[in-house]
């Protein structure tokens, strides 16, 4: 079980859903190690966190051998997040992806094991694939092209499942998989390829916000505050999982569109451009489990939640190019 005050090492976590973990966990009372390559993560993101003395940021490839790690108070659990994960940054680095999901995810279990630490894995809606059933549970084996342009992604993180999965039954490590939906809110970079930041700042530019194919394929979208208390309820219970964490409200790309057009009160036009190879046509969260096993669902509805994430950005004009490691 999860202790209050232990130490936590927090893999990606200065990624965008990584560093708001470190920042909740470093206000619960927990002590944090940040690792991260900042390949796409970024210092901006942990520079409130780094006056606070439970913490500690690490730049390092978590495909690293361990034996190259830096010394760290042992870990009471590990948390990771790290990947690539947008189609622009994973689609730019895909043997960079692929290697995080394998090699990264054995160190990151190879860690938890030798100090008998709870484990977690932020897994993804993507090894659903372009789904056939609807919505999703996690009973779903999923329909997933193997050796399409997403392949890099989707396929990474169904390894990393499975080595956890092997971790958990033969060595006996204690962990937990998490399938995280669409997750939008501060921090996100303006330039990763995402559809919200994408049209966010699209409108706060003027420009016309770009609708990838018809529009009508569907997505649910969670707030990043509610995604990370998912992330921790499943964290601090005893389930194995894995276990969807996202919002069940599926609404169409271009519903979303016209979302942050009224919200900017931009007069921008919204146009079509050429869809993405095998996007999935209907993606929508089953979370049954999370309610009845964690008590937990999402509390922050679109609109609120895309007030924040538009008020962010305009206070941030800057997030296309926020301090990285490319």
């Amino acid at each position: 079980m999860v202790s209050a005050g232990e130490h936590v090492v927090v893999i990606g976590g200065a990624g965008f859903v990584g560093s708001h973990v470190c920042e909740r966990l470093l206000r619960s009372g927990y002590r944090v190690t940040c690792v991260d390559s900042l390949v796409t993560g970024s210092v901006d993101n942990v520079s409130a966190l780094r006056h606070n003395a439970g913490f500690r940021l690490v730049e390092l490839d978590v495909t690293r051998p361990l034996s190259e790690w830096p010394e760290m108070p042992a870990p009471g659990s590990v948390l990771h997040l790290a990947s690539p994960a947008s189609p622009k940054d994973y689609q730019r680095l895909p043997i960079e992806t692929l290697r995080v999901g394998a090699v990264g995810t054995e160190n990151a279990l190879e860690l938890a094991t030798r100090h008998g630490a709870r484990f977690l894995l932020t897994s993804t809606s993507e090894v659903y694939g372009d789904p056939a059933e609807h919505p999703q549970n996690e009973s779903y084996w999923g329909n997933v092209n193997p050796i399409g342009p997403r392949s890099v992604y989707d396929e990474a993180k169904r390894y990393a499942e499975a080595l956890t999965m092997a971790y958990h039954r033969q060595r006996g490590t204690d962990v937990a998989i998490a399938r995280i939906f669409n997750t939008y809110g501060p921090r996100m970079r303006g330039d990763d390829g995402r559809m919200i930041p994408n049209f966010i700042t699209q409108a706060l530019s003027g420009a016309p916000l770009t609708v990838a194919g018809t529009g009508t394929q569907t997505r649910s979208v969670c707030y990043v505050d509610d995604t990370v208390s998912g992330l921790l309820a499943l964290w601090r219970s005893d389930l194995t999982g894995p276990v969807n964490i996202g919002n069940p409200h599926e609404l169409t790309v271009r519903h979303l569109a016209e979302e942050v057009r009224a919200i900017t009160g931009t007069a921008s036009a919204i146009t079509s451009v050429p869809g993405a190879v095998d996007d999935p046509r209907r993606r929508c969260p089953d979370i049954t489990l999370a309610r009845t096993k964690l008590g937990w669902e999402p509390e922050t509805g679109l609109r609120e939640g895309l007030n924040r994430t538009v008020a962010w950005f305009a206070r941030h004009p800057g997030a296309t190019a926020r301090t990285s490691r490319a």
